[in-house]
């Protein structure tokens, strides 16, 4: 009896052990990723050799969700992502949608989730009330992890107004899109479902007092899984092909809910030499595990 005891224990151990299977959440721009040769009025085109640099630094991140940003269509996220995860667009890239559409490249936010995690796609969940806008769409899915589901958000927020609030049109805008959130946010803990908010927020969230953080989150649990993230992506600056460009603080971010165990997140950096033989990203991408 008592080695049956002991079984039983050992089996609920290892239950125990499976329940809390890490869960490796990511933020990635992807900077105007694109198959569509029209994407040079905006951004150099890229080719394969960039394609597979992308995809390498793609499955280093060995993410379990990716929610990206600035992606024009599903064969350049899949090229990137590769075979071994299933694509969710923005439901502002159906067919349907087209007066949200523009004529020929766009950026969408998405997921790209591991093949075998059980999900749903919900509908886009809008961040202005404009009824024709053409941005500003947060793509919304619930995966299902082995110890709760989570609410997921993919967001590319208003930019120009990455610091102080100032009276102007950027950050009035970011202003309600903050707000936007914040309700979601407080449907989710009305309900007491797990979230958690991921991508391009055009604003350091980290900022001491930081009006953007207490429009985002009033009234809620929510934390900051990048509040203490290092800005140490380097980039190709604009001016010079040449040359690295560093940005001195970190706008993408993500927001998860107190019930989720977080690990603070860190950025991908990319190799400086890639960085300049390659057309990579002006983001890296940037990860959090949930225990």
């Amino acid at each position: 009896m008592k080695r049956l005891q002991n079984w039983i224990m050992l089996g609920c151990l290892l239950s125990n052990h499976a329940f809390a299977e890490p869960f490796t959440i990511t933020s990635w721009n992807i900077e105007w990723l694109s198959t569509n040769g029209a994407v040079n009025k905006f951004s150099d085109q890229r080719d394969q050799a960039d394609f597979d640099k992308l995809e390498q630094y793609f499955q280093s991140l060995n993410a379990d969700v990716v929610a990206f940003q600035e992606v024009d269509n599903v064969n350049a996220i899949q090229r990137v992502a590769g075979n071994q995860y299933k694509i969710l667009m923005s439901d502002r890239a159906l067919p349907e949608n087209s007066n949200h559409q523009f004529k020929e490249v766009n950026q969408y936010t998405g997921f790209a989730v591991r093949k075998g995690i059980t999900l749903t796609d919900y509908a886009d969940f809008p961040l202005e009330s404009s009824a024709n806008s053409k941005l500003r769409f947060a793509s919304y899915v619930v995966v299902e992890t082995d110890s709760k589901p989570i609410h997921m958000l993919s967001v590319h927020l208003k930019a120009g107004c990455s610091g102080a609030y100032k009276s102007n049109r950027d950050c009035s805008r970011l202003k309600d899109q903050a707000q936007r959130l914040n309700e979601w946010i407080q449907q989710r803990e009305r309900k007491g479902e797990a979230y958690a908010i991921l991508g391009d927020f055009n604003h350091n969230l980290s900022y001491s007092r930081d009006w953007m953080w207490k429009d985002l989150t009033e009234s809620t649990d929510a934390r900051l899984a990048t509040r203490k993230t290092r800005a140490d992506c380097k980039v190709r600056s604009n001016r010079n092909n040449h040359r690295t460009h560093q940005f001195r603080s970190v706008i993408d971010h993500i927001v998860v809910s107190d019930s989720l165990s977080a690990s603070p997140a860190k950025q991908k950096v990319f190799e400086t030499q890639d960085v300049l033989d390659y057309k990579l990203s002006d983001h890296c991408p940037v990860s959090t595990t949930i225990k």
